[in-house]
């Protein structure tokens, strides 16, 4: 497809266009091919610091780095052409104050290409969001259970069960809001605060484990394709791609060991 025929990228002032209207598409990325077969489908595509867990393997997010962050949003940007990609900042590269947030966003922004960045949004959050939007980074907020505070919190576990969290809750939501975020993610909070959060901003909120009442959903790409057994309760899982790969190195475990695998040089070309 011709630069001149391929189909405009989305932008964040589109996201935020579609508060209460068609229901907003997000899933997760962190490699090229995963982002072209995502991209037909999405309209925001989060390179998450959800990353650690899924692909490296580390027990939380809190050990990412802004260099694994960088690496990854260049992988998903050679595969997005359309999706609006959104880059989360690790843990540590924003919380010390707005001007660090800053440098290390816009080198984010550069070295990857990406549209926005994405941090979790406690009360510190709002001057923040305000310095970064000011400066020409689109901001996503994150509401709700914030994954990179799960050593304060004790654990991933569902917010707002108390009358005062979920108070903090909708008061970060719309501080955001003021901020300047263009969308909030809202993660596992009941059905009644994801329609109150939903309410009190003017943005979509873009909920994961939060309900239908959100203006979008989004959910982590290996999660709900079957990679692993053990997945949050809200995931609904779309295939069973563990039992497919185990499968399917089975296969080939077998044919290697009866020597029927293809090995010639004459079959060594790309098939369409």
């Amino acid at each position: 497809m011709s630069a001149q025929t391929q189909r405009p990228r989305i932008t964040a002032p589109q996201i935020t266009a579609r508060k209460g209207q068609d229901p907003i598409i997000c899933l997760t990325a962190y490699d090229a091919p995963t982002a072209a077969i995502l991209d037909a489908h999405c309209d925001l595509i989060l390179v998450g610091d959800s990353v650690g867990m899924v692909v490296h393997g580390l027990t939380t997010t809190v050990g990412v780095t802004l260099e694994m962050m960088i690496l990854h949003g260049q992988a998903v940007m050679r595969g997005a052409k359309r999706a609006l990609v959104v880059v989360d900042l690790p843990f540590g590269s924003y919380e010390d104050s707005p001007e660090t947030a800053f440098r290390n966003a816009s080198r984010v922004m550069m070295e990857t290409g990406c549209q926005a960045v994405k941090i979790e949004s406690g009360s510190y959050a709002a001057e923040t969001i305000a310095y970064l939007v000011e400066r020409g980074i689109p901001v996503m907020s994150h509401v709700g259970l914030r994954p990179q505070s799960m050593n304060v919190l004790g654990g991933f576990r569902a917010r707002g069960r108390t009358k005062s969290v979920a108070k903090e809750i909708v008061d970060n939501a719309i501080a955001a809001d003021k901020a300047g975020s263009f969308a909030v993610v809202v993660e596992g909070v009941s059905e009644d605060l994801a329609n109150k959060v939903t309410k009190a901003v003017s943005i979509p909120t873009i909920g994961i484990g939060a309900s239908a009442q959100c203006d979008g959903q989004i959910l982590v790409t290996p999660d709900m394709l079957g990679l692993f057994d053990r997945v949050p309760k809200f995931v609904k899982k779309y295939a069973n791609l563990n039992d497919d790969i185990e499968a399917a190195v089975q296969s080939y475990a077998q044919e290697v060991t009866n020597r029927t695998f293809p090995s010639d040089a004459n079959t060594y070309k790309f098939t369409k």
